[in-house]
């Protein structure tokens, strides 16, 4: 298992996945009992993109830490999803219908999340994707300097 010691933003719940050798539902509408996260055409995007279904969060589990609810409310739209979850990887959120919707990277040194939803749609308007957002801004900006520190101490030598 890699070390991870970057930040991942909507890296994408499904790459994060498979990248830790987890498997995908290909068509997750034609899972017997999911909800249709797919999206739906020929709308306006605030219908589109609007909230579509609830999700819990894991307890004691870096979203449910970082917006301090059992559940929130997302605008989730794939047509794939999480069918054997990747080693190394812990559950985030679940859909009412049982479909991950977010896992994070056991034992990270640094915010290593993967969400199904889209935070960055209109996140000024939603404080949970505004909070995900800005931790993920955060430890990008750590990242960062500790890049530039190696980098000034390597030249150093």
């Amino acid at each position: 298992m890699p070390a991870w010691n970057v930040a991942f933003p909507s890296l994408g719940v499904q790459k994060l996945n498979v990248l830790f050798g987890g498997t995908l539902h290909r068509e997750v509408h034609a899972v017997a009992g999911r909800l249709y996260h797919r999206e739906v055409k020929d709308v306006p995007d605030d219908v589109a993109y609007g909230p579509m279904h609830n999700v819990a969060l894991t307890d004691g589990g870096v979203l449910h830490s970082l917006f301090g609810e059992r559940q929130i409310k997302v605008n989730s739209l794939h047509g794939q999803g999480i069918d054997r979850l990747g080693e190394g990887l812990q559950v985030e959120a679940v859909a009412e219908d049982g479909q991950i919707e977010a896992v994070s990277v056991m034992g990270a040194k640094a915010f290593a999340v993967g969400v199904q939803w889209h935070p960055e749609y209109r996140y000024w308007e939603n404080p949970q994707y505004d909070a995900l957002l800005g931790a993920f801004h955060q430890a990008a900006r750590e990242y960062q300097v500790k890049k530039l520190e190696c980098r000034s101490e390597a030249a150093l030598v």
